[in-house]
C-alpha cells in the first residue's frame, strides 16, 4: 500500500495540495497542520512516521520506517536527506540472516541541510542545525550547530541566531 500512496503523491502537482495533503495523512501515522513535503518521497511503510506541525521536506526524502520515525514542529528539512532506522551486525553470517531497526527522533526546530544522513537509532536535539552532507551516527545535543562525517558540533547556537 506505501509504494501505490507514494506513487500517487509523486504524481501530484503544486496545485493538487488538498490531494496532496489527503494522500499524506494516508500514508503516513501523523502529519501536523501546514506541513508540506516536496515530492518524490521515498518510505519503506509509511504509517511509523510521524511529523509535526509547520515542517517542511524539501525534494528526495528517504524515510526508510522500519522502526519509528517521530519529527518535531518546525523541522526544516533540505534536499535528498536520509532517515534509516534499519541497521544489520556487522559480522557475515548473522548480517545475511537478520535486519534489526532503531528509531530516529528529531527534535522542534531542527534544520537538516541537504543530503544529511541521520542512522538509526540517533536523536537529533530540539534548536539544532545539522549541516550540508552531514552523516550523524549518535546523537546530536539541542542548540548546537553539527557539520561533517561523522556529524561533530562544532558550535553552539545562542538564542539570537535561533
Amino acid at each position: 500500500m506505501a509504494m501505490d500512496l507514494t506513487a500517487a503523491y509523486d504524481a501530484t502537482t503544486v496545485r493538487q495540495r488538498p490531494l496532496r495533503r489527503q494522500l499524506l495523512e494516508r500514508l503516513l501515522g501523523a502529519v501536523g497542520e501546514d506541513t508540506e513535503i516536496r515530492p518524490p518521497l521515498y518510505v519503506d511503510h509509511g504509517t511509523q512516521i510521524r511529523i509535526g506541525a509547520r515542517c517542511f521536506a524539501d525534494v528526495g526524502l528517504v524515510a526508510l520506517d522500519v522502526a519509528a520515525i517521530t519529527i518535531g514542529d518546525d523541522v526544516e528539512i533540505g534536499p535528498d536527506v536520509q532517515l534509516l532506522t534499519p541497521t544489520h551486525p556487522v559480522e557475515a553470517e548473522p548480517w545475511r540472516q537478520e535486519e534489526v531497526e532503531q528509531p530516529i527522533t528529531i527534535s522542534d526546530d531542527v534544520w537538516l541541510g541537504g543530503g544529511v544522513v541521520v542512522l538509526p537509532g540517533v536523536g537529533i536535539g530540539a534548536d539544532t542545525v545539522v549541516g550540508a552532507g552531514a552523516v550523524a551516527p549518535r546523537d546530536l545535543p539541542a542548540g548546537v550547530a553539527a557539520v561533517g562525517d561523522p556529524a561533530r558540533v562544532v558550535r553552539t547556537l545562542d538564542d539570537a541566531l535561533r
